[in-house]
Parts: structure tokens; sequence; C-alpha cells
């Protein structure tokens, strides 16, 4: 792990690995540069990786208060601090921080997106998780926090979570789950932020799996009326986390994406 600072001296790790061009991966909720593991060998193949861990998380610092736009200035940052152009790749949380940062860089060649979540907060679960979730945060209850979140944001069930916590990464979870609830309060109000994108110029590659629910697809149709440059690509049979459950499809898609003409 190597680390840098970001704009507001926040200090941010993310794992080098491969040689070639530079590929930055931006992960999501809860997660952290491991989120590549299934990949990353195919990727670091072909390029220079730069796998972040975002503030709050992993090996990376935190700051006390918090905004999406200093996470826009993290991945920013990283972009700006390698050799570009840079491919700039973001996952669910990780895509809207991507989003935010290519307003942010001329460094970018290409930006690559999977299902961003930019959407009203009753798509995703009841509309008062958030402040629960605030308040168990505040209590220092970060188990039953991750525990909440898994339920009624990810869909999981009392028996999937009872499952996850016999699971070595449950801890690393866990020690993250302050983050859920400040992401949450962002993705209530990211989606209206769409029409901004119109700013971004650079090829943009907008993905979604084929069994994700509706408003992914629908996100996606919003994107692609804001983005200049942009191309759909719908992953059969697949969900949010199709890079863990189908890596060598997802990146048979990235890889057609970069190497293409422009």
């Amino acid at each position: 792990m190597e680390t840098f600072l970001s704009k507001d001296g926040t200090p941010l790790a993310y794992l080098r690995s491969g040689t070639g061009p530079s590929l930055v991966l931006v992960h999501g909720s809860n997660l952290d540069h491991t989120s590549w593991d299934a990949v990353l060998p195919a990727l670091q193949a072909r390029f220079t990786v730069y796998a972040l861990d975002r503030r709050g998380r992993g090996r990376s610092g935190d700051a006390p208060a918090y905004a999406i736009e200093r996470e826009f200035e993290d991945v920013a940052a990283l972009v700006e601090a390698v050799p570009g152009p840079v491919v700039l790749l973001g996952h669910s949380y990780g895509a809207i921080c991507s989003l935010g940062a290519a307003l942010r860089t001329r460094s970018l060649g290409k930006l690559i997106l999977y299902e961003p979540p930019l959407a009203p907060l009753e798509f995703f679960g009841p509309v008062d998780t958030i402040p629960r979730l605030e308040a168990l945060v505040k209590e220092g209850r970060l188990a039953e926090t991750l525990g909440t979140f898994l339920k009624e944001i990810g869909g999981a069930t009392e028996a999937d979570v009872q499952r996850m916590r016999d699971l070595p990464t449950w801890s690393t979870l866990v020690a993250s789950a302050h983050t859920l609830a400040r992401e949450g309060r962002v993705v209530g109000d990211a989606w209206r932020d769409i029409p901004r994108y119109a700013d971004i110029s650079v090829p943009t590659l907008l993905m979604h799996g084929e069994t994700s629910p509706p408003f992914c697809a629908q996100i996606a149709a919003n994107l692609q009326g804001v983005l200049r440059r942009n191309r759909l690509t719908v992953l059969q049979g697949q969900g949010h986390f199709a890079m863990n459950e189908a890596p060598e499809l997802f990146v048979r898609e990235v890889l057609a994406f970069i190497d293409a003409e422009p």
C-alpha cells in the first residue's frame, strides 16, 4: 500500500500493482480496495492499477466532518498524481465519487461507471433507515449499523447477516460501518446533480447488471441523456457485484471499451 494526501490533508491509501497505462479503481459503500480482488489479476496484466481505499476505511484516514466534495477531491488528487491519461473506474457509490472527480481533473482519458446510485433514497429502502443508522453510529453500535444497512438497504435476510458474522471480513466491515449513514445522506440528494455532469467530455462507459433492480437501468438512461460521449453495456445475468460474480465478463467489457477508438 502507498499513500498520498488529499486536498484537505487527509492521508489516503491505495494498492498499486501491474505495469502499463494508469487505471484507477474506486470501490463502493462499506468496502475497500479488496473489492476488486477478483478482477485485479486480469487488469494488472494490462495496466498499472491504483486501487483506492476511500476515506474512512482500509488504511486511509478520515476527517471529523464529511462532505461528498472531499471524496471528489480525493479521487481527482489520485488521478492527478499518476501518469495520464487515466482510465477511471468506479463502482456504486464509488461511481458517484468518480463522476464528481471527472469534473475536477483534465487527466482523464476514459471513465467507466458501474451502477452509481443516483436515484431518490426511497428506491433503495425505507426513508427512515438513514436517521436510524445515524443514531446507531452516534451510540457506537457499529455492528448493528451494518446489520441494519444490509437488511434494509442491501436486501439481506437475518440469516444472511448471521452467516456474514462468521466470515473473517466481518470485523473489517464493522470498522467502516460509520460511513454508511453519511453516504446514505449523499445518495438522498445526489440524483439531483445529474445535469451538471453534462460538462464531462471524456468517453464514458455506463454499465449495469441485467438482474439489478429496474431503477439501475433508469439511472443509466438518465446519465445517457446528459453525458456527451457515452456507451451503455448491460451485463447479462448479473447484479450489483458483477466484478466478483462474473469477473471474466466484467473485465472483457471493460477492456473492450478501453481498447475502442475514442
